[in-house]
């Protein structure tokens, strides 16, 4: 079932829905949990926690093997860490996550295409599930995202529409297309979210089901981090785990709106005016669901801070010199250590996982011009 963010209004999650009528996003309040004793019987994959992803059929499941990803030990700054290594899903980003969820539902409901808006990672996600799934996809993207990203939508088959201008006029330009077709959006789909859970499961599992005291994330439209509180939620409910673990979400400098309202102690996210920045995948000047993303890192004791690009492009080299080649929005959580161990918010001996989101290979193409002596 799914319940309006706002009017409370109910609708059954067996008709194609992306919003309420009163125009607000919708919440999915009735998906269940795996069973943990199963999960060394089933395969090292995402869908070994099908049964909370609401899909009603596994033969409806669009798969690229995504999910499982590894989380290895390391050190940033002098802190040691686990890294947790989704750049290395299979289309180059965390979003792996939750297209294969989203798309498994779409094939359900019987939907031939869809539209969706993208600053790069979630729309070669989307087109890459959509092809595999058969169903026709409209991408729109910002005119300046990186070469990389649009080759890969292109490539996987979808339809590419570049918008000039911001983010915010390419998401104008897909709600105005979804007037007539399905807004298949990461940032408006239940399902979407569904998919994002699976790295708390995932991190649970890996930690031997013992709660980490920080998990450090980039924050952009925020599915990332309600997808981390949603399912350790649902892992405390179950008794597979003790307690939530801290939510340290970190935002571009040039873009910062989650964070302008934390420091207001604001519980809704007004829009800012935000500036170019390296954190492109990032750079929302206003996401859909801010006061779900307040409330998330509230009920975790979690914090907000920004990194400025300066701090990004500085730490993507000392990464990829461990063997960790990430695109500069990737480099947000592991630039933001550093501050948040010299001013005693992470200590030593608190075990901190650091969620790496996207491939350095997304963002060849700004690297090289960034540090200009590949040539």
């Amino acid at each position: 079932m799914f319940t309006c963010s706002a009017c409370q209004a109910t609708y059954a999650s067996t008709t194609p829905r992306w919003r309420c009528e009163c125009g607000h996003y919708l919440r999915h309040t009735t998906t269940g949990i795996f069973p943990k004793t199963d999960l060394n019987r089933r395969r090292p994959s995402l869908w070994r926690y099908f049964e909370a992803f609401g899909i009603s059929n596994p033969d409806n499941i669009v798969s690229l093997g995504e999910g499982y990803t590894p989380l290895i030990p390391d050190q940033l700054f002098g802190q040691d860490v686990s890294l947790k290594m989704d750049q290395l899903s299979p289309t180059g980003s965390f979003k792996d996550r939750g297209s294969t969820v989203m798309l498994s539902k779409l094939k359900e409901w019987g939907l031939q295409r869809l539209v969706e808006d993208s600053s790069g990672n979630a729309g070669a996600s989307v087109a890459a599930y959509a092809s595999r799934a058969g169903i026709k996809a409209d991408v729109y993207i910002p005119a300046f995202t990186s070469a990389g990203k649009a080759a890969q939508i292109a490539l996987y088959g979808a339809n590419l529409i570049k918008v000039p201008g911001t983010r915010e006029d390419t998401a104008q330009a897909a709600l105005a297309a979804a007037e007539t077709e399905f807004y298949a959006s990461h940032n408006w789909s239940p399902y979407f979210l569904n998919g994002l859970k699976s790295l708390a499961y995932e991190l649970a599992e890996q930690l031997n089901w013992e709660t980490p005291d920080w998990i450090v994330a980039p924050l952009g439209g925020g599915s990332l981090i309600l997808g981390l509180y949603a399912g350790w939620r649902e892992l405390v409910e179950a008794g597979y785990v003790a307690k939530l673990p801290r939510l340290a979400a970190v935002q571009a400098a040039n873009c910062a709106p989650v964070y302008q309202a934390w420091l207001q102690g604001l519980d809704e996210v007004p829009a800012v005016q935000k500036q170019a920045t390296a954190a492109e995948g990032i750079a929302i000047a206003q996401p859909v669901k801010g006061k779900d993303i307040m409330q998330a890192l509230r009920a975790t004791a979690g914090i907000v801070c920004t990194v400025t690009d300066e701090e990004i492009w500085d730490t993507l080299p000392q990464l990829s010199r461990r063997g960790v080649y990430v695109e500069p929005t990737a480099a947000a959580a592991p630039a933001a250590i550093r501050q948040l161990t010299a001013n005693g918010t992470i200590v030593p001996g608190d075990k901190v996982v650091v969620e790496l989101t996207g491939v350095g290979l997304k963002a060849t193409d700004k690297i090289v011009e960034h540090y200009d002596c590949f040539s």
